[in-house]
């Protein structure tokens, strides 16, 4: 086995690989594709911030290094003689059908019932193969917030992909704080997980070349069904998992402290946009203009502005997350009601701006600013 400088380099090693694979994948696509995945105008117009139809075949590098990854964690060597565990290979079965319900949607557009089917079977797949939310101790229960979670990161993933390199950040930032806990929690001698999501970090790299203002490529749901599922489960593996085990309590709030703050952005959207239909009366699966992103650009901040306050506010909350996992903040009644405090603060600024912003452009103040 590797020690700890030796997969260090590897992983090192591996990143800048898959960076400078996932760019030239995408440059060759945006070289000889420019139709697959840009569906038509109008539907583009009505989830898009952008008027511009750009491929959105992004997607498809993350699952191409994600099955390059697949094939080095085979390549290395192993302690035991399991070449996957039950874990791993539910997750690899997941992030497959993800990838796929994506590029069909992509592609066909397809039906919205019969991609939140493939969306449950994602969970169901996740279950059987016991990477699943351990809230309750109940399965019943569990497995209920299991499927909740799956689902419901699917589409916010999903939802927030309407501005140029919002959801690709967002990623970046959660992938990269779940590899360190992954470290900080002693998994380094079972490297095949932090290869994998080094693989999918270095893909998200290499595409936010594209995909940064002025994008000229999206990752389209090829791309966000599979990083849905992809975060989903690895975040069940990584981050649910942090609570008093002796403690008798039937739900503990520290369990929820290190996901909330690590999906702090995908959560505050996904929320906000929800609650605001629905009192609307209208669906909250249905494409629209009205995420916090496009609220933001309404009082006046460019593109670049609101990729970067979004970014700010990962780069802030999840480091504050993992001085709990390093226990620097010490796990107690008050340090977890901080955190909630701290989640609902950001929260309510983000109603504030977007009340602002939706009185800005009710006054038809607004002017989308140029890049």
């Amino acid at each position: 086995m590797m020690n700890n400088i030796q997969l260090a380099v590897l992983l090192v090693t591996y990143y800048i690989v898959c960076t400078l694979f996932s760019f030239l994948i995408n440059w060759l696509f945006l070289k000889f594709s420019f139709t697959l995945g840009t569906r038509n105008v109008a539907a583009v117009n009505q989830v898009r911030w952008s008027t511009n139809v750009k491929p959105a075949i992004g997607g498809i590098s993350f699952f191409i290094i994600f099955l390059v990854s697949i094939s080095v964690v085979g390549a290395l060597p192993r302690a035991d003689a399991t070449f996957f565990d039950k874990q791993l290979i539910g997750i690899i079965a997941s992030a497959c059908l993800g990838f796929l319900i994506g590029l069909a949607d992509d592609a066909y557009n397809t039906n919205p019932l019969a991609k939140f089917i493939a969306q449950l079977t994602c969970a169901f797949i996740l279950i059987i193969s016991d990477v699943f939310i351990p809230v309750t101790g109940h399965h019943g229960v569990d497995y209920a917030i299991t499927v909740t979670w799956v689902v419901g990161l699917m589409n916010s993933i999903n939802m927030l992909d309407n501005m140029d390199a919002i959801t690709a950040t967002t990623s970046i930032c959660i992938i990269s704080g779940i590899i360190l806990i992954v470290w900080l929690s002693g998994l380094s001698d079972t490297p095949h997980y932090l290869i994998m999501l080094t693989g999918v970090l270095g893909a998200l790299s290499g595409f936010l070349y594209f995909n940064w203002n002025p994008s000229r490529l999206y990752m389209g749901d090829t791309g966000s069904q599979f990083l849905g599922v992809f975060l989903a489960s690895t975040s069940m593996m990584f981050i649910w998992g942090f609570k008093n085990e002796a403690s008798p309590e039937f739900l503990q709030l520290k369990q929820f402290v290190v996901p909330m703050l690590f999906f702090i952005v995908p959560l505050i959207d996904t929320i906000t946009v929800t609650f605001r239909r629905l009192l609307r009366k209208q669906s909250p699966f249905i494409g629209g203009k009205d995420h916090i992103t496009h609220h933001l650009a309404y009082l006046g901040l460019s593109d670049r502005q609101v990729a970067l306050v979004l970014l700010g506010v990962s780069l802030l909350s999840i480091p504050i997350s993992l001085l709990y996992v390093m226990d620097i903040i010490e796990w107690n009644f008050q340090a977890t009601l901080g955190a909630f405090v701290y989640f609902f603060t950001v929260f309510f600024i983000f109603q504030y701006l977007y009340n602002k912003g939706k009185a800005r452009q009710a006054n038809s103040v607004y002017l989308k600013p140029q890049v």
